[in-house]
């Protein structure tokens, strides 16, 4: 699965858990870490948890598995590897705090229903 297919797979997802305002940035040419961070948060911890439930057994329908999965207890801050998708879901006033968007606003956002990942340009 092509990066991007697998960013827009877990967009889609966490959408079907009601996830607050997900952004799916392009990082790849700012880092190394990986091309796509999915950044979403929930209303609740309970809301969190399952976002990320839901999320990884989805992926793992998809034979996807992660590399780590970090905070999933807690439901504040969830960070999901999937090596070239990191995946973000925090307790929303964790989210307002940390504002990775804004420490990543150089990064071009993705929309969801964009070209197909063959069609965009890296």
């Amino acid at each position: 699965m092509q990066p991007l297919d697998k960013a827009r797979l877990c967009l889609k997802t966490i959408r079907e858990r009601k996830a607050l305002d997900p952004v799916l940035l392009h990082v790849a040419s700012l880092t190394s870490v990986a091309d796509y961070f999915l950044i979403t948060s929930g209303n609740s911890t309970r809301q969190v948890q399952a976002i990320t439930r839901h999320l990884q057994k989805t992926l793992r329908q998809a034979g996807l598995r992660p590399y780590g999965t970090e905070g999933e207890h807690e439901g504040q801050w969830v960070l999901m590897d999937y090596g070239d998708v990191i995946i973000h879901i925090f307790y929303q006033p964790l989210r307002e705090f940390y504002d990775l968007e804004g420490l990543w606003n150089e990064a071009p956002q993705v929309e969801a229903d964009g070209p197909a990942s063959e069609d965009v340009a890296p």
